[in-house]
């Protein structure tokens, strides 16, 4: 029998064929080898996200990511921080001589994935293409990336790292926003607890008795202001109120504005001579905020047998004080608290009062009520207002004068914080002027 012919050529041509396709078979595994390791390292990083765990091991698994799975020979990953300025959170293949030069002036230009050539720029020459990651029309992240090879295929590689670029991105900046909001809701929380603990601070039930009787508004600017006024009854026939306005706004001047409160009421109980008084509360302040703020201030001391009136004005808005149809500033005192080391000039004002009297003290904010054709609610406003109602009794009129700042001022917000502490005397009589000596 005759053996079958084998046709050389033929056997030869497929065996090509048969290894060219097992050649391609072999890329083809690995390149879904390669794809699976892509993905289940995505996976990782997005579990990661998912448990909330740090931005560092974020940036770490992103670096080993590119490093590793991408085969990524140089990289740096700019991050916006909370200053506005972009630092590099990691990078591959990069001196940290280079990484020290500043490029956040050249960031702007790139708005979307684009080849670099022609830089000059010895850190951003060593790339050869920027992903930026924008938010809402805000950047939040770039990454640069280079060392390929001229038969690499750069596109794959550059689409599969602006995907994984933009979840780490976004993952950070969902993670500062969150941490901003945390910290916002806690500023918020202690700043409403300061804001209760202040109103503690001033009093919410004032005297009213045969002899004289208090009334006040106060109306906050926000949820902490730096009003702050008080009434301190003594077991003798005398009593002594006050104002203040510490410069600034916030938990600062809330803070200082108890500091205050209590210096006051120490000082006073120690029943010291006024000019005294004055100087220790100036140094108190100036101990307590080193000169970096001030606060107008106005103290009176009212003796209800001598019907005597003493009283100190430091730099306050000048109360007003209305007896037998006549209006008297009470303006003598000295500069504002806080401002300077020593108090060189002070002078104590004294007057009797002998006849029913209204005392109305306030804070600036009541005098920057504005209405809408821009004027003020000043002593033009005020004046002729206590003139007409000073008869009324305290709490009434200080619901006059409510509402007649919101008549005036109309839809217009407050300025400032307003406070208004009036007193009112009942007694019958005239009154002089004569020199005193304590409160």
């Amino acid at each position: 029998m005759k053996s079958p012919s084998i046709d050389t050529h033929n056997f030869m041509a497929d065996f090509s064929e048969i290894k060219k396709n097992l050649s391609n078979f072999e890329m083809l595994e690995r390149d879904l080898t390669l794809k699976q390791l892509q993905i289940n390292r995505l996976l990782n990083i997005t579990q990661a996200i998912n448990d909330n765990l740090p931005a560092q091991v974020l940036f770490g698994m992103y670096n080993s990511f590119l490093s590793w799975e991408m085969g990524i020979k140089k990289m740096a990953l700019y991050i916006k921080e909370e200053t506005g300025h972009w630092c590099c959170a990691t990078s591959i293949g990069i001196s940290d001589e280079l990484l020290k030069l500043d490029i956040h002036d050249k960031l702007t230009a790139y708005t979307r994935l684009l080849n670099i050539t022609d830089e000059e720029h010895p850190l951003i020459s060593q790339f050869d293409v920027v992903v930026p990651v924008r938010h809402k029309d805000t950047p939040i992240a770039y990454t640069f990336i280079g060392g390929f090879e001229a038969n690499e295929d750069m596109y794959d590689k550059v689409s599969f790292i602006t995907t994984i670029t933009n979840i780490i991105a976004v993952a950070i900046e969902n993670k500062r926003l969150f941490k901003k909001q945390l910290e916002q809701e806690s500023l918020k929380k202690e700043m409403e607890l300061a804001g209760a603990m202040q109103k503690m601070l001033i009093p919410n039930q004032l005297p009213k008795n045969r002899r004289y009787e208090l009334a006040s508004i106060y109306q906050p600017h926000s949820t902490i202001g730096g009003d702050y006024f008080d009434f301190i009854d003594y077991d003798d026939p005398r009593f002594a109120f006050c104002i203040a306005d510490v410069s600034g706004k916030g938990a600062a001047a809330a803070l200082l504005m108890s500091n205050i409160q209590a210096t006051v009421r120490y000082l006073i109980n120690k029943r010291i001579k006024a000019e005294v008084f004055i100087h220790k509360l100036n140094e108190s302040i100036m101990n307590s905020a080193k000169g970096e703020k001030f606060i107008t201030f106005f103290i009176a001391e009212y003796n209800t047998e001598t019907n005597e009136l003493i009283y100190v004005n430091a730099g306050h808005n000048i109360p007003v004080l209305y007896t037998k149809g006549e209006l008297i500033p009470l303006d003598k005192g000295c500069t504002i608290l806080g401002a300077f080391d020593e108090i060189v000039e002070l002078e104590v004002g004294t007057i009797i009062l002998d006849d029913d009297a209204l005392i109305i003290l306030y804070t600036d904010g009541l005098t920057d009520i504005q209405n809408d054709d821009g004027l003020f609610f000043d002593e033009q406003e005020l004046h002729p207002f206590v003139q007409e109602n000073w008869s009324l009794t305290a709490e009434a009129f200080n619901d006059q004068l409510r509402t007649r700042i919101n008549e005036f001022k109309g839809d217009k917000p407050y300025p400032d914080d307003v406070s208004v502490l009036t007193c009112r005397i009942h007694k019958g009589g005239a009154f002089v002027t004569k020199a005193q000596t304590s409160i």
